[in-house]
């Protein structure tokens, strides 16, 4: 359709998409393939329903993207899996997100949302910064750049980013130490902690951030690593705000927080995935299901159960 590789670097391969299905198949469902939003729209116009929608829609325009389908299906009272509207809203907006986990008493590094290139001098946090956009994943507009020392990078940085992504930046406190992803699987009471994995960059990857290139060529460029609470009480806080997160932010089914310590060693609250990817080899949610012996397929009739008992209430 003529989008650009970094334009589409959150949708999902058609691999995924296989491998989902055929998951759902083998929990004893039927299964039936939908499309994009606009198909879904001329699908519920012309009277089709389903009795669970398993979505994994992104979403391409606006910072509400990955609301939209959500919305869709409540508005039709089709039941779909992962978040409700509100939170996946909520959490594509970097910035609102970090709002609720510092009013929950969580913490997450200080920050400032640039909206315009005029609200740039009004930064008022100590350096080193860290900027990215408000709302894009898979590390879209986070390069060694977006790691910032002074005020000229500052502005430079902001500038670009606003042109680029035409959206707000996102300018927080750097933290300098580990780099956690927490894997969750539930909803509210049901909620825990399935697993934690370290992303650890080599020393031929860019540096500094767990940035867009790293994670398209993690395979050459990044070290994953299960480390466990168990063992490791950096994790075990990790894993603590992580589900306390997930639980302030009424996540649904399965999904991830991140975090990184700062030079004490003191887990922050990054952001929130409320739509985690599902590749079952290369994305970071089956990857820690691997690691603590889950299967992709349990993985799946994890989320699938947790749906249907809330569809079911």
């Amino acid at each position: 359709m003529g989008y650009s590789e970094e334009a589409t670097a959150e949708f999902d391969r058609d691999d995924t998409i296989t491998s989902i299905e055929q998951a759902i198949q083998s929990l004893g469902f039927q299964t039936d393939r939908i499309g994009h939003i606009r198909q879904l729209v001329s699908r519920l116009a012309s009277g089709e329903r389903w009795d669970l929608v398993f979505n994994i829609c992104e979403g391409m325009h606006g910072i509400a993207r990955e609301a939209q389908v959500p919305a869709l299906l409540e508005a039709y009272e089709i039941p779909c899996t992962f978040s409700d509207s509100f939170m996946m809203a909520v959490c594509l907006h970097k910035g609102l997100t970090k709002a609720i986990i510092h009013n929950a008493g969580l913490p997450t590094p200080r920050s400032f949302v640039v909206e315009t290139e005029q609200d740039i001098d009004q930064v008022n946090l100590p350096y080193p910064l860290f900027a990215k956009p408000v709302a894009e994943g898979t590390g879209k507009g986070v390069s060694p750049a977006s790691c910032i020392r002074n005020p000229e990078e500052l502005k430079h940085v902001c500038s670009d980013l606003l042109t680029r992504f035409r959206q707000p930046v996102l300018v927080e406190t750097y933290l300098s130490g580990r780099e956690f992803t927490v894997a969750i699987l539930g909803t509210g009471d049901d909620a825990r902690v399935l697993g934690t994995m370290e992303i650890v960059l080599l020393s031929n990857a860019e540096p500094g951030a767990y940035s867009y290139v790293n994670k398209e060529k993690c395979e050459e460029l990044v070290k994953y690593l299960h480390v466990s609470g168990a063992s490791d009480s950096e994790v075990a806080e990790a894993e603590r705000v992580a589900l306390a997160a997930w639980k302030e932010l009424k996540g649904r089914d399965a999904g991830r927080i991140d975090l990184r310590s700062d030079g004490s060693g003191q887990p922050g609250f990054i952001e929130a995935n409320p739509l985690a990817g599902l590749h079952p080899l290369h994305s970071d949610l089956p990857m820690i299901a691997t690691m603590v012996g889950m299967s992709y397929n349990e993985l799946i009739g994890h989320i699938v159960s947790s749906a249907l008992k809330r569809a079911s209430r």
